[in-house]
């Protein structure tokens, strides 16, 4: 069992997966099995909670051994971990007692980095915010690739009601600068393994941009393709943090994750 208290109003479902892995995990099972307590009472719903509540969650010795990242590199400074996807970044910051400098989705897996120190997360936060960092990802995405390479630049807006972003190569109000490049590797039966710099760090800029031109993540349930992911059976996008590299204090760090992506076969 773990415990934890709720710090702000919000609901259920968003404070598992700010706070606890393993119930980020399993939330939908716990809740159907009545595995989680508001209060001490049992709930099957995602429920408000208030400041001061008490959420405890029942999860089985399996659910618990679940990991949510590997460790890749630490020393006084910094932490690198490479993140299961279903892991938000939040969650994982509070397992590890450390600050995020940065983040990825919640189903993306991979490469990201934790401050250790204040000067290091001031640091490292300037170095992401200059975009002096180098990230770059692999996906595999539905092949409709007009060129093999591409550097593309187009406009970003965020929806905070809905929680997805809409991209156009036109600005309009409240629309951000983006850029994204992009290298087919491999392709296979109508699919594309692709690697893809980010040199803007925009929300869902990979997937929405991707999607924009027409090659979508596989499993991207925002804004992919419903059929080709049914035709899989899949339900988190196929995009892993793969490397990444920066410099801070005069020290040079650059980190390959180990994690991979394969083809998957047709249900």
């Amino acid at each position: 069992m773990k415990e934890f208290t709720v710090t702000q109003p919000c609901k259920l479902k968003d404070f598992t997966d700010c706070t606890y892995p393993q119930g980020s995990f399993y939330f939908n099972a716990l809740l159907k099995s009545g595995d989680i307590r508001v209060n001490g009472v049992r709930t099957t719903k995602n429920v408000a909670l208030r400041a001061g509540d008490c959420v405890r969650y029942y999860t089985t010795a399996k659910m618990e051994a679940k990991p949510s990242h590997e460790r890749v590199f630490e020393d006084e400074k910094i932490f690198v971990a490479d993140k299961y996807d279903g892991v938000s970044t939040e969650a994982l910051a509070c397992e590890l007692g450390l600050s995020a400098v940065h983040r990825l989705d919640r189903n993306t897996s991979g490469l990201i980095v934790f401050a250790k120190t204040p000067a290091a997360k001031a640091g490292l936060e300037k170095i992401f915010k200059e975009r002096q960092a180098y990230k770059a990802y692999i996906c595999i995405a539905e092949d409709n690739f007009r060129q093999d390479t591409a550097d593309m630049r187009a406009y970003l807006k965020k929806d905070e009601k809905l929680g997805l972003v809409k991209v156009s190569d036109i600005q309009g109000n409240g629309y951000l600068p983006i850029r994204t490049q992009y290298e087919v590797l491999e392709r296979r039966d109508g699919l594309a393994c692709v690697r893809v710099i980010l040199h803007t760090g925009r929300t869902h800029q990979i997937r929405a941009h991707m999607a924009h031109i027409g090659c979508p993540l596989l499993g991207d349930e925002k804004y992919g393709n419903e059929a080709l992911n049914a035709l899989y059976g899949v339900r988190r996008q196929f995009l892993v943090s793969k490397w990444l590299s920066f410099v801070l204090d005069g020290k040079k760090y650059e980190f390959e994750s180990s994690f991979s992506l394969q083809f998957p076969e047709k249900k």
